[in-house]
């Protein structure tokens, strides 16, 4: 997946000065279009909060205003999920995804997280049981203790989620979750569950309603958390002072 909006770059790392558009543009004529279509996008969604941001990023990635009120936010307050993303960014955290499509989408720009996949782990319990791979995948890293204190991202599988769900109420404790699966089948009911199991066991977590959601979307948000890290090493914010 190659496109303007935080394309993934080979050899990117947090100490890297290059300047660079949020959406990952570098050219002269790729950051303009990175900044007007943002701008485009703020015009559409007040810019007051962190979680604002994110409903600005999640406009951004499905062309759609109206997904500005689709975004639900899990912690004490709407910002919780961002403040802590950042932390997990600037602590060099690793991000888990679970499929190959949104570790593609993630930044190369910006951090010095590992990035990795769940998908590929866990293909004898999925024999073994007849469970989805991603699911399987997912169990299979938290047996190894991948996310305590992972960035977990989540953007096409709902059983996937669910997974993820299961793992939070059994002790695993990410720093952040970003899941927005897609479809018509438990996607809905699996993003509900993990708000309703991430609220109830203290773990920040930004989701959507609805059918829709995706991988360019939890790529797009996950990416987002690591611009507000950047914002917050360059000075340019303050995550205790931010609403």
């Amino acid at each position: 997946m190659t496109t303007e909006d935080d394309a993934a770059t080979d050899g990117g790392t947090a100490a890297e000065v290059e300047e660079y558009a949020d959406l990952g543009a570098t050219t002269e004529n790729a950051m303009e279009i990175a900044e007007t279509s943002m701008d485009r996008v703020h015009e559409l969604v007040p810019q007051e909060t962190l979680a604002d941001r994110f409903r600005a990023k999640a406009v951004h990635a499905t062309g759609d205003p109206e997904f500005q009120h689709l975004v639900r936010f899990t912690g004490a307050d709407e910002s919780e999920p961002a403040r802590a993303g950042a932390r997990a960014v600037l602590d060099e955290a690793p991000i888990v995804t679970d499929i190959t499509m949104v570790k593609s989408g993630i930044t190369g720009r910006g951090h010095s997280c590992e990035v990795r996949k769940a998908i590929g782990n866990g293909a004898e319990l999925a024999a073994e049981t007849g469970m989805t791979r991603t699911a399987a995948s997912v169990l299979e890293l938290d047996r190894q203790g991948v996310y305590d204190g992972a960035i977990a991202a989540v953007g096409n599988a709902p059983t996937a989620a669910l997974a993820l769900a299961d793992c939070i109420e059994d002790g695993t404790r990410p720093a952040v979750v970003v899941a927005t699966p897609v479809g018509f089948v438990k996607a809905a009911e699996s993003r509900k569950r993990l708000r309703e199991v991430a609220s109830e066991h203290g773990v920040p977590a930004i989701t959507n309603v609805g059918r829709r959601g995706g991988s360019g979307l939890a790529a797009g948000l996950t990416n987002e958390l690591v611009h507000v890290a950047s914002d917050v090493r360059s000075e340019d914010l303050d995550l205790e002072e931010s609403p």
